[in-house]
């Protein structure tokens, strides 16, 4: 392992993959395995810095519990349990662990123990703060060897510690925003229990990419998708820098782009030392989704009818080697791996046919989440505007048009969203919302425009603050705001006469609608 490394052992808790964010954002490379897939030789071999146990829905006592074999704790290695990976190390060193007679959800005020090295280090923590709890059981008994390290009204052992060994436990979620100076307390454990200097970096980690890549591809060629987006973008770049002309772009116009995004990436790219090749295929992806209304339907057709065009396209080109993609790890995440369910299947995930023709298809972003890879794009000397453009899936509009496509539909979408973005960017927001557009739903409802009753679409208005693309908040965009852009959708775009706005955080919802 190049760089220190933290494993993160996955018990199936909603804030897993949030954990892994926050500790790269201390600058120290993680990585979230299943519980059940690495044994202790496995975690022998990988040598990490540190250990944390995540949380997970289910009680130690229960059947079939998630667990970990006991020799974890004798390897030496710091680690820090969290909600029900504080339950469980407790459990399996011999303390015990009860149902609360009082369960605590939400912001709960906690009392710490300004000694524990979790705490004792953090600029100017008070003894009392808000942390973020979730839990219906508790450590009733710490294990021998163990001191109590924060309490709550409700929970006599919120945080506990083996300084000793170098164990720790939160019932809380440091990981959440909710809880006050969490990440602070994550950064510690790493910091100054794990002993990691933070030597993850975009500057390491493009420099290993590139080295990878070159490593993997020889004299090989390879060819990439490229949509004009953030990821693909800063693949491109990478690709670039790595390979040089044995790479090959071809941006695949599916006629499901945002109002005249097609012939704004063809000029983006026009002047950079690639092969670009630009594809017009609209006619091929309205055929395979006519009379398609399902949207992991819609997902797997564009999928497939993605890769039969890039297959076309390089036997144009001669022998391509490699097949280059923009996934990211919220993609892989959403897409199920192992025991997860799948929330959705992204186009270059889930979306992939058995059978590819290519060598092999490459991945380097796969681990890096979003803000990681705006990061990587500014460190390859990309313009602001492709590393800022906003965030746009695969299939583009058609899983932004609910029910079945339709030239009329995607006419009426484009106008409506290039008017809520133009709004959104001349009220000065366009950096501030993470990711912002409309829906065109299938819903239809009477409206009077003049003196004439209506029978029209509504389109809902969708726009999310976030830092990882895993847990999202709604934007509070004024009402102002809303108010002009509503005016000017249905008195400028036709078969519109309704506009609702999507308040609804993720989870529950995603931030797509399909």
């Amino acid at each position: 392992m190049t760089n220190e490394y933290v494993l993160i052992l996955d018990f199936g808790g909603q804030y897993n993959q949030l954990i892994a964010r926050r500790v790269r954002e201390c600058s120290v490379y993680c990585e979230v395995k299943p519980y059940n897939k690495v044994s202790i030789d496995e975690i022998r071999r990988l040598s990490p810095k540190g250990i944390i146990f995540t949380g997970g829905p289910q009680s130690v006592y229960g059947e079939n519990a998630p667990a970990v074999d006991r020799q974890i704790f004798e390897l030496g290695i710091p680690i820090l349990g969290i909600c029900y990976g504080s339950q469980l190390m407790a459990h399996l060193l011999g303390g015990e662990v009860e149902t609360c007679v009082t369960s605590e959800y939400g912001k709960t005020e906690t009392c710490y123990d300004k000694d524990c090295v979790l705490f004792s280090t953090i600029k100017n923590m008070p003894e009392k703060a808000v942390s973020w709890m979730s839990h219906t059981d508790y450590i009733s008994k710490l294990p021998e060897g163990f001191r109590v390290t924060a309490h709550t009204e409700n929970c006599p052992c919120a945080a506990m510690a083996n300084d000793e060994k170098k164990l720790y436990a939160v019932q809380f979620h440091p990981e959440v925003n909710h809880t006050q100076y969490g990440l602070d307390m994550l950064d510690s454990f790493l910091k100054n229990v794990c002993c990691c200097t933070g030597d993850w970096t975009m500057e390491n980690y493009a420099e290993k990419a590139i080295r990878d890549i070159r490593e993997k591809v020889g004299s090989g060629k390879v060819l990439l998708a490229l949509s004009g987006g953030v990821d693909s973008s800063v693949l491109a770049a990478l690709l670039s820098k790595a390979v040089g002309n044995q790479l090959t772009c071809i941006f695949v116009d599916h006629g499901f782009m945002r109002k005249n995004e097609g012939d704004e990436v063809e000029a983006a790219f026009k002047d950079w030392d690639i092969n670009f090749i630009r594809v017009n295929a609209k006619d091929r992806f309205m055929d395979k989704l006519r009379g398609v209304s399902d949207p992991e339907t819609k997902r797997k057709a564009i999928g497939e009818e993605f890769i039969r065009v890039f297959e076309a396209e390089a036997k144009k080109i001669g022998k391509v080697d490699f097949l280059a993609q923009g996934t990211i790890y919220p993609d892989v995440i959403e897409s199920g791996a192992g025991d997860a369910a799948v929330i959705k299947s992204h186009h270059n995930v889930g979306g992939l046919p058995d059978y590819v023709d290519f060598k092999e298809i490459i991945e380097p972003l796969k681990m890096l989440f979003k803000d990681e890879t705006r990061k990587l794009g500014q460190e390859l000397g990309l313009s602001e505007t492709l590393v800022w453009r906003q965030p746009f899936p695969g299939p583009g509009l058609a899983i932004r048009i609910i029910g079945e496509i339709t030239d009329e539909k995607l006419e009426i979408l484009q106008d409506a969203d290039w008017i809520f973005r133009e709004e959104i960017a001349k009220a000065g927001m366009d950096r501030d919302i993470n990711q912002y557009f409309a829906v065109l739903t299938n819903n239809r409802s009477v409206g009077v425009m003049g003196d004439f009753r209506t029978y029209d679409y509504t389109l809902a208005l969708r726009a999310v603050e976030t830092t990882d693309f895993m847990t999202a908040e709604f934007s509070r965009i004024p009402y102002e705001v809303l108010a002009v852009c509503s005016s000017r959708i249905v008195n400028e775009v036709k078969n519109i006469n309704r506009v609702v706005y999507d308040i609804t955080t993720k989870p529950p919802a995603t931030i797509e609608w399909e």
